[in-house]
């Protein structure tokens, strides 16, 4: 089993430093990357529910794979009763078999450069306020 690599510990530190107020916990996935959770992050004013845990995979090609995808709390629910749209589905993730709901956010023309753990993670956030 194969530790997190140094681009995945350093992918931690600044979702640590993006998210100061969140415990932000990881797991090793065994093959150099590492499931990670963000606990809390705020869903917008579209979902009665106003925050959750986030989590997602962060793969050892990293930082030249997408953060991909993104797992939340499976109760969330709208303000307005309507159904999720497009991108969201029921489903289990990780090491743990987790009930969650899924985000599907691909980065389609990913930069290494710019496209971070932590970026990703604000890139969904704010898909979500926008719902």
């Amino acid at each position: 089993m194969s530790a997190p690599s140094e681009a995945i510990l350093n992918a931690i530190d600044e979702l640590r430093e993006t998210f100061p107020e969140a415990d932000i916990s990881h797991v090793s996935d065994g093959q150099g990357g590492a499931w990670v959770t963000i606990d809390q992050v705020p869903m917008g004013p579209a979902f009665v529910t106003p925050t959750s845990w986030m989590a997602f995979q962060i793969t050892h090609p990293y930082p030249e794979a997408d953060v991909y995808p993104h797992f939340i709390r499976p109760d969330l629910q709208r303000v307005d009763g309507n159904a999720h749209r497009e991108g969201f589905a029921i489903t289990s993730y990780g090491p743990q078999n987790t009930q969650a709901m899924q985000l599907s956010r691909r980065s389609n023309n990913l930069d290494p450069s710019v496209d971070t753990a932590a970026s990703k993670a604000l890139k969904v956030l704010r898909w979500l306020e926008e719902r």
